[in-house]
């Protein structure tokens, strides 16, 4: 989608309200002892809150409507009433939704409680990437040149990234062009962020894989190699300067 006018600004900035504080609230609300599918009710509750409807559910019929991924799930874990959170569990809450006509999308991992599993290092480095990665997207930058940006922090750090996830263009729907906004650089992309267009920025940073495959649910996701994953994601509006982070309020890099 491309910002053309004052009222789509005003539209995604309320659906991006709508995941941002449903995101915040659901990290605060997370206890050891509570199950995904508790937390994820709750969830629910909050985007009902804003008139808007979760976004998996409406485009692909999620069995829930945020997705729940824990330790060694990467991504797009099913809220379950036999999944029981513990303290020091790596914990990746996705939120996207719709409210009239418009979609956002954010995500964040967070340790839960103290960290006793050593998984806050993974989680510092995908908040500190994905900020370095949105500040240098402006209008007229090459997609792949981001994607080189993360891959190469990640490795500064000891870490690696998911080949086979990214981000996406939104606004209009849960996914638009440009689709595939990879963590890594593919040298054959000569894509270029494009001024007024919104998209959703998201890292998927590894201890061990390279890429991610789905379990026999037909949604969750796990390491190829395993490992853990941290993932954080805003969804944006590109400039000629300094993006508008239009999901910020959700306090991930808190």
């Amino acid at each position: 989608m491309s910002i053309t006018k004052h009222e789509e600004l005003i539209g995604m900035r309320k659906v991006s309200e709508a995941v941002a504080y449903t995101l915040k609230e659901m990290r605060n609300y997370a206890k050891p002892g509570m199950t995904t599918k508790e937390l994820d009710d709750f969830g629910a509750k909050i985007l009902s809150g804003f008139g808007a409807k979760s976004a998996p559910y409406l485009t692909y019929g999620f069995p829930g409507w945020t997705c729940i991924s824990v330790d060694n799930e990467f991504c797009h874990g099913i809220p379950s009433e036999k999944r029981i959170l513990k303290g020091g569990d790596l914990v990746n809450i996705d939120v996207s939704a719709e409210l009239d006509g418009f979609w956002s999308d954010n995500g964040g991992s967070f340790v839960l409680g103290e960290d006793i599993n050593q998984h806050q290092k993974l989680v510092d480095a995908s908040k500190e990437i994905l900020q370095k990665a949105i500040r240098n997207i402006k209008g007229g930058i090459k997609i792949s040149e981001v994607g080189y940006i993360m891959e190469t922090e990640a490795k500064k750090r000891g870490f690696k990234v998911v080949k086979n996830l990214g981000g996406h263009g939104i606004g209009r729907s849960l996914h638009e062009q440009p689709d595939e906004i990879m963590n890594y650089k593919n040298r054959f992309d000569q894509r270029r962020f494009r001024k007024n267009s919104v998209v959703a920025i998201e890292t998927f940073i590894t201890t061990t894989s390279t890429y991610a495959t789905e379990l026999s649910d037909g949604w969750t996701m796990v390491g190829n190699k395993g490992g853990f994953m941290a993932q954080h994601e805003h969804t944006i509006v590109v400039t000629d300067g300094k993006p508008i982070i239009l999901t910020e309020m959700n306090g991930i890099w808190n």
